[in-house]
């Protein structure tokens, strides 16, 4: 069984005890029993031309009296390289499979203006194949570029693909040097195919696999076949399935896993976990009812995890191909005033309990789950950030990442701290979540999501062979249930110094508080 910390697996053997009888809850922290590495990935970041992700929120133009470098936003750099993100998703979404990408190169007076026949309004293809890359170098991060499978053909593809990465004197790579940029780009993932069984065509999965092998044939990677000569070595991202849709994994892993080094996933957080009511419930102002039942939602990754896992392993036993959830976080009514299809709704302390749900559940997967990109970096949906002119907000969300980056690359060490069940309309999960790895620092992290809205926890975790006198950390709560931050205005909710955790007795003692997010460093 797989080792997981704290979550549906080891909180069934709490069930008998009530939570109030509970006055410490006993658990271990598995030193000696080390996992496997935490890929820094699963911070990952999305960011499609939809609403005011792109435009205002990472681009203002090199005119723009607010702040930037080449027309990128500063404040939003600054913000982004202060919790190393890891990688970015370019340019979508559902939009990958309309772009395409030469209307975005070449001087920005001859690019055209197009439809956005998706997400609405003007594409005006100021950012581009350029201005992504500067970005992504801007904020030191890792590329991955999603081709256009559904309108374009893998000659479209190629010739992207050679304009991004030539290093010889053909006509794509001159082309490139000609708009200013000699040297290659560093191009890391490349998504063949986006939502294949929806927006990116509706397709069946034995219909998308004969499709994306034509594809991944034409990518010519490095070192596949007989592609021995050739300059590109990012890891292919086959499209995969939607929520617990396992046949569509099965399928596609069956009929083209041998041409894939990752395959996606998408997971959306929404009401009742029924995609048709994902505008029925509200960012702030939500009634307290509506807490656990969010939180359930979010908490389904796991078992959604679990379902796919099981597919992988039967068929690719060694566990070559990863598993990408390149989709992820909470979908709520769009802000009163604001265009509905652009997405935009306020970020609260849930979610800040929704994040750190998740990227616990990420760790205790990290042996395939290798990649997860949160949706979207700016003013869309679970956003990093929020914009308003030049004002700019760090949401719970971000500080949760913030306060998670220790964890990025990190050696996964198991915990079992048994958490009692909450209960929301649609089911049952743990009051609480854990997650302890071995740091690139050689300090040992411990974080804890306690999504109970009520009551905190004193959790005693035996430490067994992790040697440590001195604790430290950060806690993000609130009073409130949607403390949230706005642009312009003084910050609700941040990481405040963490005063309720000690050493004693071969313990980590933890004093948790409710409707918390908390991360400790053990040390000395």
């Amino acid at each position: 069984m797989r080792r997981i910390a704290s979550l549906m697996a080891t909180a069934a053997v709490a069930f008998a005890t009530p939570a109030a009888a509970q006055d410490v809850i006993n658990g271990a922290i598995r030193a000696d029993q080390p996992g496997p590495v935490i890929a820094r990935h699963i911070q990952g970041q999305f960011a499609e031309h939809l609403g005011r992700d792109i435009y205002d929120g990472i681009w203002v133009g090199p005119d723009s009296a607010i702040p930037n470098t080449r027309g990128i936003r500063s404040d939003v750099v600054e913000a982004l390289k202060a919790i190393k993100v890891p990688v970015v998703r370019w340019p979508g979404g559902c939009f990958a499979d309309i772009y395409n990408w030469r209307d975005g190169i070449g001087p920005a007076a001859k690019r055209p203006v197009r439809k956005n026949d998706w997400w609405g309004g003007l594409e005006t293809n100021a950012f581009g194949t350029h201005e992504f890359f500067d970005f992504a170098e801007q904020i030191n991060t890792d590329t991955y570029v999603a081709i256009n499978m559904a309108t374009a053909t893998p000659a479209v593809m190629r010739e992207w693909m050679d304009y991004l990465t030539s290093r010889g004197e053909d006509t794509l790579a001159q082309e490139r040097r000609a708009n200013g940029h000699a040297a290659p780009f560093k191009v890391d993932f490349v998504g063949i195919g986006n939502e294949a069984w929806g927006c990116g065509g509706a397709q069946t999965p034995e219909y998308f696999a004969n499709e994306y092998r034509k594809f991944a044939t034409f990518f010519h990677k490095n070192g596949a076949t007989f592609h021995m000569h050739n300059d590109n070595s990012a890891l292919r991202v086959a499209s995969g399935p939607n929520n617990d849709d396992t046949k569509w994994m099965e399928v596609v892993l069956k009929n083209a896993g041998e041409q894939m080094d990752a395959i996606s996933l998408h997971y959306y957080t929404v009401w009742h976990g029924d995609w048709a009511q994902r505008d029925s419930a509200m960012a702030t102002g939500f009634p307290a009812s509506h807490w656990n039942e969010i939180l359930y939602q979010a908490s389904r990754m796991e078992e959604i995890l679990r379902g796919h896992e099981a597919v992988m392993d039967k068929v690719d036993p060694k566990k070559r191909i990863g598993l990408f959830v390149d989709e992820w976080g909470t979908w709520y009514r769009t802000e009163p005033g604001t265009e509905p299809g652009h997405l935009y709704q306020q970020n609260t302390l849930r979610d800040a309990l929704v994040a750190g749900i998740t990227l616990n559940i990420f760790h205790a997967h990290a042996d395939r789950v290798r990649m997860a990109n949160i949706a979207q970096a700016v003013n869309v949906l679970q956003a990093m950030l929020l914009t308003d002119g030049d004002k700019l907000a760090k949401t719970p969300t971000y500080y949760t990442f913030a306060m998670y980056t220790p964890f990025q690359d990190a050696t996964f060490i198991p915990v079992n701290a048994p958490a009692p069940m909450l209960k929301a309309e649609s089911g049952s999960f743990p009051a609480f979540t854990v997650s302890a790895a071995k740091a690139k620092d050689g300090k040992t992290y411990v974080a804890v999501a306690n999504a109970d809205k009520d009551k905190g926890y004193k959790l005693a975790l035996d430490l067994g062979g992790l040697k440590g006198s001195k604790v430290s950390g950060q806690v993000l709560t609130a009073a409130k249930l949607d403390a949230h931050n706005t642009p312009g205005q003084k910050e609700e909710i941040a990481p405040a110094p963490f005063n309720g955790g000690r050493i004693g007795g071969g313990k980590l003692l933890l004093d948790i508080p409710a409707k918390s997010v908390v991360v400790v460093k053990i040390e000395g």
